[in-house]
């Protein structure tokens, strides 16, 4: 992660349309969930495609402290080996984080219901976010999690219960996958039945997951029941597919520059997740998905993305879960379309790595004085003739807002971005594949 000391990176504005094949890596959420659940089977699962970025080994670390054993074969490639669902062993050191909510939420929700403790740490920013949201259903279930702040940031402590935790159904305030997942993970121990209701659906690799090892669930609308299980029954291989988040960057960029045509191969395009696609065909994109089929429980496609003339849309809460992630990279394809973009519904963005709206309006305002940031979202005066400028642009050491930046700065004027490499976090290779578009 970031410091003080890190180069700047210069991202010159490309003079040429994007041209090529681009393979997408892993996906970040299940790269991270192939490892939690292959952990608690007791049988080898072979994962393919993994995605070794800073977060997900971050997973890896926490599964290996808890006595799973995981071999990597190679970046992309490991075998993990649990010790069966109950299994899991206490910790001997602290339970290390990094920078990933995503490992954070769900595992509180796995280890909720253990007989032993665990101490959570992780990175100065992982620090400074709100984990409230878990705590407070988990708690409902009977489990006992001290934190800082009100028992609402890190560093958090998971203590024995003393008793089993207890299903019940639990009406989320918000969609959210993380809450939702720990909920679901806490309920594969729990006694009775353990239901999540959503105000809309948020992705579901962790319900497809489940499923491939063997958990029934039951769906009813928004809402998703578990049951407590005696084992999961682990694959041989889970093949992970080619993240749509990371994709994203790219099928911005090829929309705004000229003259480019960019095939990305292996992107997953669960529904649950595919909202970058469906507001990009709204804005007028040129996007065809072509090569679908099944990667495990996921559906994969490649996309072909040509330039093409795009104009404003607006959009809300109901998409949101579906594309949260991709607000930064949609606000570079609103700068260039032609009339007004109104987002809105998107206040989690102020949670996340850093807060994306204020960072957004900030920063990409430097390159284009169009953004206009509200309590829950952003309005993005469009127009082709708008008036790009070079400009030193801060990432908050956040990597969907450095890799953003890149593509605004590339289809821009230039930009240059302090502390760019925490694009680690998610998409290790994204430089060397810009500089390879030049």
């Amino acid at each position: 992660m970031g410091g003080l000391y890190m180069a700047n990176r210069v991202v010159e504005k490309i003079k040429k349309g994007l041209r090529g094949e681009l393979v997408i890596p892993g996906d970040k959420s299940v790269s991270h969930r192939s490892v939690m659940f292959s952990a608690l089977g007791d049988t080898p699962v072979r994962i393919t495609n993994f995605l070794p970025s800073a977060d997900c080994l971050s997973t890896v670390g926490v599964m290996r402290s808890l006595g799973a054993k995981v071999e990597m074969l190679s970046p992309t490639e490991l075998v993990v080996t649990g010790n069966g669902l109950h299994g899991l062993k206490e910790p001997e050191t602290l339970l290390d984080a990094g920078n990933s909510g995503t490992t954070l939420r769900l595992m509180m929700g796995m280890l909720a219901p253990q007989d032993f403790v665990s101490v959570f740490t992780g990175d100065s920013s992982l620090h400074k976010r709100p984990m409230g949201r878990v705590i407070k259903p988990l708690s409902q279930m009977g489990a006992h999690i001290v934190g800082r702040a009100g028992n609402t940031k890190l560093p958090i402590t998971v203590v024995p219960a003393g008793k089993k935790l207890q299903g019940f159904t639990y009406d989320m305030p918000v969609a959210s996958a993380q809450v939702k997942s720990a909920i679901l993970l806490a309920g594969l121990f729990a006694e009775g039945t353990t239901t999540v209701v959503e105000p809309y659906q948020s992705r579901n690799h962790t319900e497809l997951m489940l499923e491939s090892f063997g958990v029934k669930l039951d769906y009813e609308g928004t809402a998703i029941s578990i049951q407590a299980q005696d084992k999961l029954t682990a694959p041989e291989e889970i093949v992970v597919p080619g993240d749509i988040s990371s994709a994203a960057f790219w099928l911005v960029a090829a929309s705004v520059i000229p003259d480019s045509e960019l095939l990305l191969k292996n992107v997953g395009i669960n529904p649950t997740r595919t909202g970058i696609l469906d507001v990009l065909n709204d804005m007028g994109a040129d996007i065809t998905l072509t090569n679908e089929r099944s990667s495990g429980s996921e559906p994969v496609a490649d996309i072909l993305v040509r330039s093409a003339s795009l104009h404003g849309t607006s959009f809300g809460a109901d998409i949101m879960p579906r594309l949260v992630d991709e607000i930064p990279a949609i606000t570079v394809a609103a700068m260039f379309a032609e009339g007004e973009t109104v987002i809105t519904g998107a206040g989690e963005l102020r949670v996340k790595e850093t807060d994306r709206i204020q960072a957004i309006s900030d920063q990409f305002n430097k390159l284009c004085d169009c953004i206009t940031a509200t309590e829950d979202g952003l309005i993005i005066r469009g127009d082709s003739q708008n008036v790009w400028r070079q400009g030193t642009c801060f990432s908050y050491d956040d990597h969907r807002i450095a890799m953003t930046l890149a593509i605004a700065g590339m289809a821009g004027n230039g930009v240059e971005i302090e502390q760019p490499d925490c694009v680690a976090i998610s998409y290790p290779s994204f430089y060397e594949e810009m500089a390879g578009l030049y």
